[in-house]
């Protein structure tokens, strides 16, 4: 259920597409077929609905940080290599932020999300982008 959250919250900023998203349930329910929670999922049709029930059905205090972080980094960097404007990738980077589990919000690498863009305010372009290469390398 961890993947799917980061898929969850990277589908709800447009990061990935409703199908990658099917995609990976897919992946994982074959992996795990008596698992209910991925059963559940792969017949529920709307999608605001499933994000719901990914949402509602964590458990937040057991949350592999790495696993979802290694996923959510991931994903990220791909965005992040494509962007060719740095401040709409913060703006976006921010948002996604405020839409983490709170109590993973104030570490690292995550805590980043929320401030990466502050040398943008002074024209820092290269100091921002030094902090969210750091972050999006914090796995590996």
């Amino acid at each position: 259920m961890q993947e799917l959250l980061a898929y969850v919250i990277l589908l709800n900023e447009g990061f990935v597409t409703e199908n990658e998203y099917c995609k990976w349930l897919d992946e994982l329910f074959l992996n795990n077929p008596e698992d209910d929670d991925l059963l559940y999922l792969e017949w529920e049709t709307d999608m605001k609905k499933a994000i719901m029930y990914v949402r509602t059905q964590i458990a937040y205090n057991n949350l592999d940080t790495e696993r979802f972080g290694k996923i959510l980094m991931g994903r990220l960097k791909g965005v992040y290599t494509n962007c060719s404007d740095i401040k709409e990738f913060a703006s976006k980077m921010y948002r996604l932020w405020e839409n983490l589990p709170g109590n993973i919000q104030n570490i690292e690498p995550f805590w980043t999300l929320s401030y990466a863009d502050d040398p943008l305010s002074w024209g820092d372009e290269e100091q921002t982008r030094n902090m969210y290469e750091q972050m999006l390398n914090y796995y590996q």
